[in-house]
């Protein structure tokens, strides 16, 4: 997706981070029915980091982004592990 070596324009770098997102995103959904693929939890652990890195890039080049992405996950997959909110009992 990304030459690490290369410096990237902006519409290259913005199109690498919704390329990494969209992988994310993706996986994230594929590891709520799959928290036990330990594969999986690997690609997500590795597109979160190149992830977290154009972001970073950006962000000293062009300003700052917001987005989704930025948090890793311990084996097996934590999310869920957590209450889903009508689970929470408010």
């Amino acid at each position: 997706m990304t030459n690490h070596g290369e410096k990237m324009s902006r519409g290259k770098l913005l199109r690498a981070i919704q390329e990494y997102e969209f992988a994310a995103i993706e996986l994230n959904l594929y590891l709520d029915n799959f928290p036990r693929c330990k594969d999986a939890l690997e690609d997500y652990n590795y597109i979160t980091r190149e992830l977290n890195r154009l972001k970073d890039e950006y962000n000293k080049c062009f300003g700052p982004l917001r987005n989704f992405g930025e948090d890793m996950s311990d084996y097996p997959w934590q999310w869920v592990d957590e209450p889903w909110p009508w689970e929470r009992g408010y």
